[in-house]
């Protein structure tokens, strides 16, 4: 019982100690993320990027920090932490004050080279609560390549 008990603890510590472990995101970690995308897709092509930008490798997930990539439609066409939103429209989507961000982010991207910052409110979930979120965005060709963080 008192092993159970100390591998019980020892794991928990573990645990406890990767969620902390783990980067969180930050204004220049999400910009250097999306410029790293960017290098990224003029060297490999659309399609291996856009494979790559979803593999559930270390190449562009470290920690908090990952990759949405959307289609001019708002479609998601690659997600670092979520590849089931491939494939799925959300340009109506509304942060938790109602705002369209999604549309703001295509607005914005107007051009091919196209890049800024889109603020909205998400529910952070690690706190499980509503918090402001920042996201850098750039568009290359017909994709717009974004990554954020909850501003503290």
């Amino acid at each position: 019982m008192k092993k159970l008990l100390a591998f019980t603890l020892v794991g928990l510590f573990l645990f406890v100690g990767f969620a902390y472990a783990q980067k969180v995101a930050t204004r220049e970690s999400c910009q250097t993320l999306v410029k790293k995308a960017v290098e990224h897709y003029n060297k490999v092509g659309k399609a291996q990027a856009l494979k790559d930008f979803s593999a559930p490798s270390t190449m562009f997930v470290d920690g908090e920090d990952y990759l949405s990539i959307y289609g001019l439609d708002g479609s998601v066409v690659g997600h670092g932490t979520n590849a089931t939103l491939i494939g799925k429209v959300l340009l109506d989507l509304k942060d938790s004050k109602g705002k369209q961000f999604m549309r703001e982010f295509v607005q914005k991207a107007d051009k091919p080279g196209a890049s800024g910052w889109i603020e909205y409110h998400w529910t952070n979930p690690v706190s499980k609560k509503v918090e402001p979120k920042a996201a850098y965005f750039v568009r290359v060709d017909d994709i717009i390549i974004q990554a954020g963080y909850y501003k503290k």
